[in-house]
């Protein structure tokens, strides 16, 4: 017997190899697991999984799994490790070698799994195509000068402009956060202040294909964090390839969230939990018989944070059938289009399928269907105003509802307009009744994406997607904030939060001296929260500096003048109690460059006005 020392977070397990040194036996413990029920990822019986597949339990003390025999119809014998999870509830078995397209592999093992006869059970191995490449995004044409934000102190930055119109909603809500697309010039993660301001900022320029979807605020391990999807955009197809990103308070990222068994995290969820997994979806192209072009299989991945592992994985192909689709074949067949997860009360999951206009609740176990709700064979009577089309961020509240984003007024028309919804489900009766709707004025027709998220107060803010705008609906459904980007740019979901977050690097400043002495600051602090004021400092040499000025902070850049000899200048961020928080690097302003300046803005202006024949040469 030997024994593998495995990554980080992993525990160490017994391999037991046999004399030929082929096995397929791995986490021999002498204490046979007790007979409990044992969740199994993939799922017994399914039948597209990936070639890189690995074999996940769960429900069982690593310690206790006891040997597993894996075995390929084409392939043979599998060897491979064990490593745990790291919340010591499962283990995975991971191969050494990726399984065969098309086979199908048998796992014997002592447990009792469920879905499986006792513990030996099959899967297969689905006739896959290569995941779809990367795509170039979608450019703004004729972006005019009005549709980017500019700063002195961060010329680096330069995101899109948008425009505050409604703004009754309570400042105690939290911050806004957006993720807009397309640029013009870069896209990213975006915070906004109650009122619209600029709060943080994260380039990405447009060139680079990159682009962020799903940004918000979560809780993972007790803490509040930033979490994001970011990648790039499929080749003619919806869908997206890239990875889950997460930073803390200060904006240092903290961990990179991948797909497992050989795909890549799709861009419309990335839900963090407190205890330490992320949700995510994906794509999964594969050839099916009778099929002219590849179909896309949506798949649901539940990852171990800290471990890359598997804890759950869905396939639609395996449980809802291809004539629920309301899509139909083009270059690829997407029939699913898996576009939201959400945790319900009972520990199941919701989620939605854009092209199936249905959300489905899912055993958190077996991965089998529960309900339908809407679609072409709903399991529930709709009731007035619940029909929903090509549905988006269908979220499970404390209180047993459930709210929508509802595409309805997209292509095709089935509302007058796009909608957020709550509904009601009664699970006795199978019936679905509206709460409450929140539309847009003047009302907006959203074909893809879209989001609501319901607030602590019954407030809902709702991000309209493929169209610019962003808004806020109090309880009865009255619009109390609208703003909206002054570019056609996409903005996937919109959410508010408190946010409270001191960035590790110092705030910016930059100065100008103009023709007649007067010295300005311009000065920002890309990511704070607590800043109240600015203190401008400045002396002769930069170890002899000294009050100068003190200003409120104004928006995300503050600018203060000052008439002032001195050439060294510093900025204090201080907050509402006068502290410093945090000091910007010294500036050094030299006597003989402001001449040059001016000098050179005079030399500037000769020659703009010999140019125009008012002066001779």
């Amino acid at each position: 017997m030997r024994f593998r020392r495995c990554a980080r977070w992993f525990i160490t397990v017994p391999v037991l190899v046999a004399a030929s040194g082929s096995s397929a036996t791995c986490c021999v413990h002498p204490v046979r697991a007790a007979l409990i029920p044992v969740s199994v990822f993939p799922v017994p019986g399914s039948r597209y999984n990936r070639p890189e597949t690995q074999i996940a339990f769960r429900g069982v003390s690593p310690d206790a799994i006891g040997a597993v025999r894996v075995v390929g119809s084409r392939s043979g014998i599998h060897s491979g490790r064990v490593e745990a999870d790291s919340d010591g509830e499962g283990a995975s078995f991971m191969p050494y070698h990726p399984f065969a397209k098309g086979e199908t592999v048998t796992v014997t093992t002592g447990l009792d799994v469920l879905g499986a006869n006792g513990g030996r059970f099959t899967f297969a191995i689905a006739q896959i195509v290569p995941l779809i490449p990367s795509g170039m995004l979608s450019d703004i044409p004729g972006a005019s000068p009005h549709g980017v934000m500019h700063f002195r102190s961060e010329p680096g930055l330069e995101p899109a402009s948008l425009t505050v119109t409604d703004d009754a909603a309570p400042a105690s809500e939290g911050d806004i956060f957006l993720a807009p697309q397309n640029g013009p010039i870069q896209n990213g993660p975006m915070i906004l202040d109650s009122a619209g301001q600029l709060v943080w900022f994260l380039p990405l320029p447009v060139a680079k294909n990159v682009f962020v979807n799903d940004f918000r605020v979560q809780n993972l391990y007790g803490q509040p964090v930033l979490t994001w999807w970011q990648g790039f955009r499929n080749a003619g197809f919806g869908q997206s390839r890239g990875v889950g990103v997460i930073v803390n308070s200060h904006y240092q990222q903290i961990a990179t969230v991948r797909a497992a068994n050989g795909l890549d995290a799709g861009s419309h969820e990335f839900l963090v939990t407190p205890d330490g997994d992320a949700y995510i979806t994906a794509s999964s192209p594969v050839r099916l018989p009778g099929r002219r072009v590849p179909t896309i299989d949506s798949v649901v991945q539940e990852i171990d944070i800290r471990t890359g592992l598997v804890l759950f994985e869905w396939h639609a192909l395996d449980h809802v059938p291809l004539s629920a689709s309301v899509t139909s074949e083009g270059s690829w067949f997407d029939p699913y289009h898996v576009n939201s997860i959400s945790v319900s009360t009972d520990g199941n999951l919701l989620v939605s399928m854009r092209n199936t206009s249905a959300v489905y609740e899912i055993d958190h176990e077996t991965g089998r269907v529960l309900w339908t709700l809407g679609g072409k064979d709903s399991s529930f009577a709709m009731g007035p105003g619940t029909e929903t089309y090509l549905q988006h961020d269908v979220v499970a509240q404390p209180d047993g509802t459930l709210t929508l984003f509802d595409n309805g007024g997209g292509l095709p028309f089935l509302h007058p307009q796009s909608r957020a919804m709550q509904e009601r489900l009664d699970l006795n009766t199978m019936t679905a009744t509206l709460i409450s709707e929140c539309d847009h004025s003047p009302g907006l027709r959203t074909v893809v994406e879209g989001g609501m998220q319901l607030l602590p107060d019954g407030d809902a803010v709702v991000g309209w997607g493929s169209e610019p705008y962003f808004s806020e609906c109090n309880p009865a459904g009255q619009q109390i904030f609208d703003a909206h980007f002054n570019e056609p740019i996409d903005s996937y979901r919109a959410y508010r939060f408190p946010w409270n977050a001191q960035p590790w690097t110092p705030p910016a400043l930059a100065v100008s001296v103009s023709a007649r002495g007067m010295t300005s600051l311009y000065v920002s602090w890309n990511g704070a929260t607590g800043v109240s004021a600015w203190q401008v400092l400045g002396g002769p040499t930069a170890r002899a500096l000294r009050p100068v000025e003190t200003a409120p902070k104004t928006g995300f850049e503050t600018v203060i003048s000052v008439h002032t000899p001195d050439r060294f200048f510093a900025a204090k961020a201080l907050d509402a109690d006068g502290d410093v928080l945090s000091t910007s690097r010294v500036i050094a302003t030299d006597h003989r460059e402001r001449r040059g300046r001016i000098r050179t803005m005079s030399t500037a202006r000769a020659m703009h006005a010999r140019a125009s024949g008012r002066l001779r040469a």
